[in-house]
């Protein structure tokens, strides 16, 4: 079995693109909720806060765009900044043993409209060449495809919260197998007032009108989410390969597990969770003890907060540092388990890991955890944990080692 490293990362989210800009938003403790003016236009609609992206993405062939869709030209952008950051030189590089594991919730919500309009107006001159390549939900992982030139295998995950994580793991178990030297993994989301709509109608939103206080993982008083949006990429590779090359190693990936609750699409059950946990500990061989910090998925609603602290609790008690990035950059979806890994793992490096905002008064009903409040925590830890929860009962849990 192979050791899996990670050697590059790309990312653009609403705390920015680059690392030194990012670590020191995290310390300013100061979320990226702002007024989404554009939800006014809705009737009905309860919810008027988001955490768009902070700049604008790399240019690209015009050619190359049309199929994609702003979540296809995110994940462009954050994995062409990944292999950047790896010193890969993919003409080097046999393209058949390089893959992609990629996703996001859904394609691009142009396409979307232009089915709308197709279907309400009862007009196909609604419909173009582009719009089912636009929202097929793998249209990130080819598109990185046809764009880098890579003809390994292809893994398209679309399943909502956890695309992003799911990539990532079945990009460590491709390489852990032998069946690939790299894998470009990560997630996307783009941000429009169909994904905050959905949320709303689900009654999942915060209803906060002050983008300061919003989101409260974890909180007796929280409300709901806050829809962000953006894309994270990881250039996952064989230790060894990684090691010929003299690459820069951000950390080693030594444990993963998915499942399914298999139970509800949108209430998530404690039982199945506290498993993908105890399962990605195995996976690497390692004791609850082992872990030092835990990227929780915090998402700030009543029922998912529940199931995963009290989940949390079962297998770390209160032993282990807790915190939530969602507080600082709302629930980007589909790109929210890649986002999360790598600023884990860049807060890992930084020996310095976030509070969660807007946490002042803990559920219990939560699990009465460590969480860490207030300001930061300075700590050195060999192991952190990323979990992620999804629509659909669908548990992630990844285990990054510092090396």
């Amino acid at each position: 079995m192979s050791r899996v490293v990670v050697t590059g990362i790309g990312f653009y989210s609403p705390l920015g693109s680059q690392r030194a800009e990012v670590m020191e938003a995290l310390k300013s403790l100061k979320n990226a909720v702002m007024p989404y003016p554009v939800m006014h236009e809705f009737k009905n609609a309860h919810t008027f806060l988001a955490a768009p992206m902070k700049e604008d993405l790399q240019t690209f062939p015009r050619k190359t765009l049309r199929t994609c869709g702003r979540v296809g030209a995110l994940a462009l952008s954050a994995t062409a900044n990944a292999i950047l950051d790896s010193g890969l030189d993919l003409s080097d590089l046999d393209k058949l043993s390089c893959g992609i594991a990629y996703g996001s919730s859904t394609g691009s919500n142009i396409g979307s409209e232009e089915l709308g309009n197709f279907e309400v107006k009862k007009d196909v001159g609604y419909l173009k060449a582009t719009t089912y390549p636009s929202i097929m939900p793998h249209q990130t992982a080819v598109n990185i495809a046809m764009y880098f030139g890579i003809h390994g295998r292809i893994i398209a995950t679309s399943t909502a919260c956890t695309s992003g994580s799911q990539a990532i793991g079945y990009a460590y178990e491709t390489i852990k197998a032998g069946n690939a030297t790299v894998m470009l993994a990560g997630g996307a989301e783009e941000l429009s007032p169909y994904v905050v709509g959905v949320f709303d109608a689900l009654f999942a939103t915060s209803l906060e009108s002050n983008p300061l206080l919003t989101p409260r993982p974890f909180d007796k008083n929280r409300d709901g989410l806050i829809i962000g949006e953006g894309a994270g990429t990881l250039v996952l590779e064989d230790y060894e390969h990684a090691k010929a090359r003299g690459a820069h190693i951000y950390a080693e990936i030594t444990g993963f597990a998915t499942n399914c609750d298999a139970t509800h699409i949108t209430n998530p059950q404690s039982k199945y969770m506290e498993q993908c946990m105890r399962d990605a500990l195995a996976n690497a061989r390692l004791t609850p003890a082992d872990i030092g910090y835990i990227n929780a998925h915090g998402t700030a609603t009543l029922a998912g907060d529940m199931a995963e602290g009290c989940a949390t609790f079962e297998v770390f008690k209160n032993k282990v540092p807790v915190s939530s990035l969602k507080s600082y950059m709302g629930h980007t979806l589909g790109a929210a388990g890649a986002l999360e890994a790598i600023m884990t793992i860049l807060m890992q490096h930084e020996k310095w890991f976030c509070p969660t905002i807007n946490l002042l008064d803990p559920d219990p009903k939560c699990g009465e955890l460590d969480f860490i409040m207030h300001k930061g925590l300075v700590k050195d830890t060999q192991y952190t944990m990323s979990n992620n929860f999804a629509f659909g009962g669908v548990n992630t849990a990844l285990i990054f080692k510092q090396i």
